[in-house]
């Protein structure tokens, strides 16, 4: 009786789940201050908010293309990769260094799957691991570098835009001056956040929609030329409606109006390029389904099935 029970499909199905839970209970205790704080400036930063949309995704395109048919475990592998994680995690939260600590969750999730079902499985997931990285804002220091160069160069699209247009302006840096009227770039405005934004979707749609590396790459490099452009053209565009609209245009919802109205241009935009380089692809390269189409031959199907 006894062993009828212990041999049943309730009692085996609870004893196949306990190292999930047990894996997942250890994960939490040991990152519950990373994710504290990745939640934090998710919720909190502008910069961040990305990582709101890329969470969830990485978590449904991991559902969705399952785990591998010929799935094993790698313990020695994923115990390699778990040790320094967890070394990583604690120094550098005692070096108040947010970004590696962040990153050490990373890697500590890339052992766990590889402790579970092997290297091969990281690679299976490729894409959600990305995104989940991209997920974590970058450093201070090297946000620092990337805005300044981004705020002259967005001053410098808009004022060769209004230029052409025929409207006097006075460049200085990343201040516009133009009749009556003066364009300051703040650090808001100089496109990172859509640069940010962009570069995830480009990898995203890459991943969905494109089959090759080489489109993939291409679709991401053009992310950047994209949101550069396009946050040149918004600020052109704020300095052209508030000289011949109403100097309101300039500030608060109207201002803030025109920045989503444009990022989403600049997603169309994105998105075109990808439906051509599909089409690219579909005339050079024989067409073959990708790893993230709704039913791929080398996964169970889902989680839920593994």
């Amino acid at each position: 009786m006894v062993a009828a029970e212990i041999s049943s499909p309730a009692v085996r199905s609870r004893a196949a789940l306990a190292p999930f839970v047990a894996t997942a209970l250890a994960f939490a205790l040991l990152f519950a201050k990373p994710m504290s704080l990745l939640v934090r400036d998710w919720l909190n930063q502008s910069e961040a908010e990305h990582g709101l949309l890329l969470a969830p995704v990485a978590i449904w395109l991991a559902w969705r293309a399952g785990i591998r048919k010929d799935a094993a475990p790698n313990r020695l592998l994923g115990l390699a990769m778990l040790v320094p994680a967890v070394t990583i995690r604690y120094a550098s939260d005692l070096a108040a260094e947010l970004f590696t600590m962040r990153m050490s969750m990373m890697l500590a999730l890339a052992a766990i799957v590889v402790w579970h079902f092997g290297f091969r499985q990281v690679l299976h997931w490729w894409l959600p691991f990305i995104l989940l990285g991209l997920s974590v804002p970058l450093p201070q220091v090297v946000l620092n570098a990337i805005t300044i160069p981004l705020q002259f160069t967005a001053s410098k699209i808009g004022a060769s835009l209004l230029t052409w247009r025929e409207i006097p302006v006075m460049l200085t840096g990343n201040v516009i001056r133009i009749p009556g009227h003066e364009l300051f770039v703040a650090e808001a405005c100089s496109g990172l956040r859509s640069l940010t934004a962009l570069l995830s979707l480009g990898v995203m749609l890459g991943g969905i929609v494109l089959r090759t590396p080489i489109s993939r790459v291409l679709l991401i490099g053009l992310a950047i030329p994209v949101a550069v452009a396009i946050n040149g053209v918004r600020i052109f565009l704020t300095g052209f409606l508030m000289l011949f609209v109403d100097p309101k245009m300039g500030e608060g919802f109207m201002h803030l109006s025109e920045g989503w109205l444009m990022f989403v241009v600049a997603f169309a935009i994105l998105g075109a390029l990808a439906w051509l380089l599909g089409r690219g692809e579909d005339h050079y390269w024989p067409a073959r389904p990708s790893s993230w189409d709704t039913t791929s031959a080398a996964t169970t199907g889902g989680l839920a099935h593994a």
